[in-house]
């Protein structure tokens, strides 16, 4: 996927700017924000040594009605504010043309974080959730296919029911992602 981004460098929010926007689950986001603790001093060591690097940019789709979103985003800001590397939050519905490039599945999921070179190449991206979370999903999506079937709220609630309990109840989720985001920005 050569898809390139540059258009869309520096016109995001701020992480900043993203969490005082907030107009839903602004509470909640910052209480995920201010739980984050680096379990594993390596992770820790590996984002401060993106420091040495100037060709990297981040890009995250989100909105602030999204519960991955205010569980996820929080966990990707912390790892990446001591790592040197531009971040910016794009408003999923301002910028539909990218979350077109970036579905899940075939459907709109968010949050979906974009790493782009300095000239805004796409390298890679992470989302919309920890992968061992997504797994439900999608499973969910291939053993439910159609979305009008009798059932299919039904069983979207279990698989969803399902989802929360593999987060999990405390910030554990939040060192899998920082391994997650490691291993991508490890590839470029």
């Amino acid at each position: 996927m050569s898809k390139n981004l540059s258009s869309k460098l520096r016109k995001g929010l701020s992480p900043e700017q993203f969490i005082s926007g907030m107009t839903k689950n602004q509470e909640k986001f910052k209480e995920w924000y201010d739980a984050f603790t680096w379990e594993n001093e390596a992770d820790k060591e590996f984002f401060e040594s993106l420091n040495n690097r100037d060709d990297l940019h981040c890009l995250i789709l989100a909105a602030d009605w999204c519960g991955d979103v205010v569980r996820n985003v929080p966990a990707v800001f912390r790892a990446l504010e001591i790592s040197g590397i531009p971040t910016e939050v794009l408003i999923k519905e301002e910028h539909p043309d990218v979350m077109a490039d970036f579905l899940t599945m075939g459907g709109e999921a968010i949050p979906i974080v974009i790493f782009t070179d300095f000239s805004g190449f796409v390298l890679g991206h992470w989302g919309p959730r920890p992968a061992h979370v997504q797994a439900v999903m999608n499973k969910f999506k291939q053993e439910n296919p159609d979305r009008e079937a009798p059932d299919y709220q039904d069983k979207i609630k279990v698989a969803r029911e399902e989802m929360v309990r593999q987060y999990g109840e405390g910030t554990g989720y939040q060192t899998v992602i920082v391994k997650e985001l490691r291993e991508l920005l490890s590839t470029f």
